[in-house]
């Protein structure tokens, strides 16, 4: 992507004439295809990956200074570097992954250097902490809590004033009174680690022979020191992240630094706290949810090398590490981890790509694999490391299905009677059951009986969901809210509104008719009270304080819930409602994570699906835990129809706030496709969610063999487009994972 020659911003200063002007190229964090040149002052000293502050129109930006050579200018028209950070030089390897991405998913490299310079407070030192230091000597008059300040202090080491008062057990008026008879002189201590080192030997855990062969192959491939890919693929409750602790901690011994990608990170706190068991000490932390100060330090921290190791989302790929040595990506298999905002990008796939800049390995984990995944170590180029069975041999659950049609839940129920007798059953053992339903809300729709008008979003082509514990109706599209009315807007009725279908707020309800003695907890991404609540929630039910939890997704996220013997799936087919060629990889995957919460820990246990397809490919393969089958007669199917892992896709997604210029739009970019012997142009068509947050959406999909260049090919076809006017905007997204 990077060109032999750069320009430079159109905004002109006049400078005095330099002989031999040094110039070079800055890549800023805006839409911009190449870097700009500005000239570097006498006395300046850059190189590249040196992070700069420049002059772009009226305001000064961040910057990294990059390679590569610059148009012949005249300085005159060039602006000067305004200042050289105290920074870390960013990492060659970083600067080659960050132009590598930008040129793969077609992105400008500046958007993705903004994901590189997203702390700009961090390029600055972080400033020492005032402290005290005991010079020695004896206070006038030695008073028990004089005596234990001097007791604590007289190691020479320097303190801060309220750490000094905490430990010594006493008021701060003490240590002032200590300090102004000259005993203590005011000393700069350096700012703190954000965490503290982690000890590979503080508690290596008890593997089984599986686990240490698997443990084994990760750390000679750790101790290789070069490029690699393995696939850790176990069973739920095999012990997959005991086994990748043992090559982070095998890296952490080489003083390499080591990234964890988390689909989930702001919902994982029993990932953290293994980590902490395991290594005396938690991870870094990085994720949206990390307050800005955290944010702060951790990147300041990570460029100088004293953060050895990072557990976040998809986002701490473009952390500015110094020394990485190894990557695993757990749940790999997560959509989480594909980014559709700006840079449109697969975190998994990128990871892999990263290590292979960088000469290190990856670990890719997961009880159920993508199907691109399998294939690849299916093809060689991915280790496969099997682990077979649960750690100290806890059986899995035992898995059927409740064919809706023959055991119908009763009228204005959702949960089948052959359900709930199991659930009345499972907490009277004082055991915990589990409901899924991967819908948000009371209810998906509401409507009026007396004359049918349904809520829709005014900014989006969806229904408004009821949330009934919130007393809103939301649109979990734009975030758009309104009270539930008493009264139909359209035609005034009182008391005739009723929601059509469940979400978890519902099930909740009917779960406490049935059992209102039970203690019910529900668990989804958007409960009042975010993240900190969800962590509670979660740590309540693993101490075994509820008896019925109803959650979304978030729970089939590697949760461990000791107690956990029953998992009830309330509509195991929703997942495959849908022409998402992905679909019933996607719905295979979610129905075995989430029936694996269940019997972790030895307990005989029960995974009951709902369903009205009992006879489908997907269940059966679930049921018969044959899920090699399935994966083999999905693998054929994408490979028959030249679907990825076999074929090539990338999507164009054009909107607009005007519905007929958007789609006029799209049909000049259908029109502007290059023919293709290997490649074929399909749409445009509008969008399954044709209208979101006030903007009408087309799309455009280009499918072809895996040996087409699709790059070039979008390339090609964007240059030969008419020029974007007004609010239309093109996004570009290269292996789509999503088609609304």
């Amino acid at each position: 992507m990077m060109q032999d020659s750069f320009f430079s911003p159109d905004q002109g200063q006049d400078q005095a004439p330099h002989k031999q002007a040094k110039i070079v190229p800055v890549l800023v964090p805006l839409p911009s295809e190449r870097p700009y040149s500005y000239l570097v002052p006498d006395g300046m000293s850059v190189q590249p990956g040196s992070v700069v502050r420049v002059p772009l129109g009226p305001r000064l930006v961040p910057g990294i200074v990059v390679d590569g050579e610059v148009d012949k200018v005249d300085p005159k028209k060039l602006k000067s570097i305004a200042e050289v950070f105290d920074c870390p030089l960013i990492h060659p390897d970083i600067i080659k992954f960050m132009l590598w991405a930008a040129d793969y998913t077609l992105s400008p490299p500046g958007m993705v250097a903004r994901m590189i310079l997203r702390v700009p407070t961090a390029f600055d030192p972080e400033p020492p902490i005032a402290g005290l230091r005991y010079t020695g000597g004896e206070p006038e008059r030695l008073t028990s809590p004089r005596a234990r300040v001097l007791e604590h202090a007289g190691n020479g080491l320097a303190w801060t004033r309220t750490g000094l008062a905490h430990v010594a057990g006493v008021s701060a008026t003490v240590i002032d009174g200590l300090k102004a008879q000259g005993l203590f002189e005011d000393v700069f201590i350096p700012a703190p680690p954000v965490v503290a080192p982690p000890d590979t030997n503080f508690a290596r855990a008890s593997l089984s022979e599986d686990q240490r062969d698997a443990a084994d192959r990760l750390v000679e491939a750790v101790d290789a020191k070069r490029f690699s890919v393995s696939l850790i693929d176990g069973v739920t409750g095999s012990g997959k992240t005991e086994v990748y602790f043992e090559a982070v901690a095998r890296a952490l011994e080489q003083g390499r630094q080591v990234l964890i990608l988390l689909p989930e990170i702001a919902l994982t706190q029993q990932f953290l706290d293994r980590f902490h068991d395991r290594f005396g000490s938690k991870p870094a932390e990085w994720h949206s949810d990390l307050a800005p100060r955290s944010r702060e330090r951790v990147w300041r921290q990570v460029a100088e090398g004293t953060v050895k190791i990072v557990a976040g989302a998809r986002s701490a790929l473009f952390l500015p590490f110094q020394d990485l040595g190894l990557i695993v990506v757990d749940e790999e298999h997560d959509p989480a981890y594909k980014q559709e905002d700006r840079v449109f990008y697969n975190a998994r796939d990128m990871a892999v790509v990263r290590g292979h800049i960088g000469g290190f390995p990856v670990v890719l984990a997961s009880a159920t694999p993508s199907i691109e995944s399998q294939v690849n170590a299916d093809q060689g180029r991915y280790t496969r490391i099997k682990l077979y069975s649960r750690y100290a041999d806890a059986a899995l659950p035992t898995l059927k299905t409740i064919d809706m049609r023959r055991s119908p839940p009763p009228p204005g129920r959702f949960l089948s009677p052959a359900l709930t007798e199991v659930m009345g059953k499972t907490i009277e053992r004082g055991e915990q059951a589990l409901l899924f339903l991967n819908r948000r809300g009371y209810a998906p729709l509401t409507l009026c009986r007396v004359c049918g008008h349904r809520f829709q979003c005014p900014s989006c082509s969806s229904w408004l969901v009821e949330h009934r514990f919130r007393g809103q109706l939301m649109c979990h599209q734009c975030g758009y809210h309104e009270p539930v009315p008493e009264a139909c807007p359209e035609c005034g009725t009182l008391d005739h509104l009723v929601a059509c279908g469940p979400g978890v707020e519902r099930i909740a309800e009917e779960a406490e008719a049935l059992f209102p003695k039970a203690r019910i907890i529900v668990l989804s991404s958007d409960m009042a009270g975010g993240v900190k609540r969800l962590r509670l929630e979660l740590e309540a039910i693993s101490k075994g304080e509820a008896d019925i939890v109803i959650g979304t997704q978030l729970v089939a996220k590697g949760h461990n819930f000791p107690n956990m013997t029953l998992v009830g799936v309330v509509d195991a087919d929703l997942g495959l409602a849908n022409g998402d060629p992905r679909a019933a990889e996607r719905t295979f995957q979610l129905l075995n994570q989430v029936t694996g919460r269940a019997g972790r820990t030895g307990k005989k246990s029960l995974g009951l699906l709902q369903t009205y397809q009992p006879d489908h490919p997907v269940m059966q393969a679930i049921i018969s835990g044959d899920a090699d089958a399935f994966y083999e007669r999905e693998i054929e199917d994408r490979e028959r129809n030249s679907l990825p892992p076999f074929g090539r896709l990338a999507s164009l997604i054009i909107s607009g706030e005007n519905r007929v210029e958007a789609e006029n739009h799209a049909r000049a970019l259908r029109r502007a496709a290059p023919h293709s012997s290997e490649l074929s142009v399909m749409g445009p068509a509008e969008a399954p969610l044709a209208f979101v947050r006030g903007r009408y959406r087309y799309r455009l999909l280009i499918h072809g063999s895996k040996r087409a260049d699709i790059q070039a090919y979008m390339r090609a076809l964007l240059e030969r487009a008419p020029k974007i006017k007004g609010n239309l905007r093109v996004q570009v997204d290269i292996d789509p994972q999503s088609f609304l």
